[in-house]
């Protein structure tokens, strides 16, 4: 008993530490989050700064209703794949969004078809109106022109569905060749100096066809013929037109047409149908002229069904054989 009254007594002392208290880390974790909170607050205050006057009104229609735009959809809204409309690509869009790949309510669809056709024919309209102008222009030419103006009436302007076509006919007592040949007089050569000059002005390509009355030659069709000689003074008129001016390289067309067509249908022989005929031709015009197979437009009246049925009817209807003119 005695050794038990002389111990002393065990005492356990347990400390119970506190954490945050003034050596503590939680207020690490909090200036980490405000930290972080300034640097997006900043970064948010930068995008701000940097978005156009569109954009920000987009962000400012949005936020004034986020739910009904979520939930209902409207302006500055998108479509996604979600059930619930919303969360488009682009909320910064104040005239509001589409699905993707459907086009917007307001945006005109362009035909493309109508759009060529619509530019072509702008570009008619403008040509149309550059070939009116030459026509002016060279009329003026001729009545400011002493020569030529005593030659007026044998050149005829017009316009045609290829060009501006110039005609220059022969008169009964005034031809333009020596008869049944090649051989230009010299009034004709004038004008078609003249006209060589008027033309290289213009960018646009010539075509020249020779047209004959209906008389034969006394030997008929199997030797030297209207085709022939109609060929003849074409080409001749070309010569004559670069001696006074014309670019060799603007003449795509050289044609004789003898009397395929006829200038007065029902006078075959009437002078007026023998004539040189000059076509400034139009960009449609040119394009069928340098492709192998382009249609010759002959310059009557543009009936290509009246060339087929002269062609045709050839000789049966005519007088008796005579020197050609």
């Amino acid at each position: 008993m005695s050794e038990d009254k002389n111990k002393r007594p065990i005492v356990i002392k347990r400390i119970k530490k506190v954490a945050g208290g003034h050596h503590g880390g939680a207020w690490k974790i909090a200036y980490a989050d405000f930290v972080t909170a300034m640097m997006a607050f900043f970064l948010l205050m930068w995008l701000l700064g940097s978005a156009g006057k569109s954009d920000l009104a987009g962000i400012a229609q949005y936020f004034k209703t986020p739910l009904k735009v979520a939930l209902a959809g409207g302006s500055g809204s998108g479509d996604s794949s979600s059930i619930i409309k919303g969360g488009g690509n682009d909320l910064t869009r104040s005239s509001g969004q589409v699905k993707s790949g459907a086009a917007a309510p307001d945006t005109k669809i362009i035909n493309v078809k109508e759009s060529q056709q619509e530019f072509l024919r702008k570009e008619r309209e403008k040509e149309l109106s550059k070939l009116k102008e030459l026509k002016a222009g060279i009329e003026k030419s001729i009545e400011s022109n002493e020569k030529l103006k005593q030659f007026k009436n044998q050149i005829l302007l017009d316009i045609t569905s290829e060009g501006l076509r110039i005609q220059i006919v022969d008169e009964k007592n005034r031809p333009m060749f020596q008869s049944g040949r090649a051989q230009l007089e010299p009034y004709t050569r004038e004008i078609l100096h003249a006209i060589g000059q008027t033309l290289n002005d213009v960018p646009n390509k010539v075509s020249i066809s020779g047209h004959t009355d209906a008389s034969l030659y006394s030997g008929g069709g199997a030797g030297y013929s209207n085709w022939e000689l109609s060929a003849d003074r074409a080409n001749a008129s070309r010569r004559e037109l670069i001696t006074g001016g014309l670019s060799e390289e603007k003449i795509v067309r050289v044609v004789g047409l003898s009397s395929a067509v006829l200038f007065k249908k029902d006078d075959p022989l009437n002078p007026t149908n023998r004539r040189i005929s000059l076509i400034v031709m139009n960009k449609k015009a040119e394009e069928a002229a340098s492709h192998d197979g382009g249609t010759v437009g002959v310059d009557a009246d543009g009936d290509a069904q009246n060339v087929k049925d002269t062609i045709n009817q050839g000789v049966q209807a005519l007088p008796a054989a005579r020197p050609a003119h």
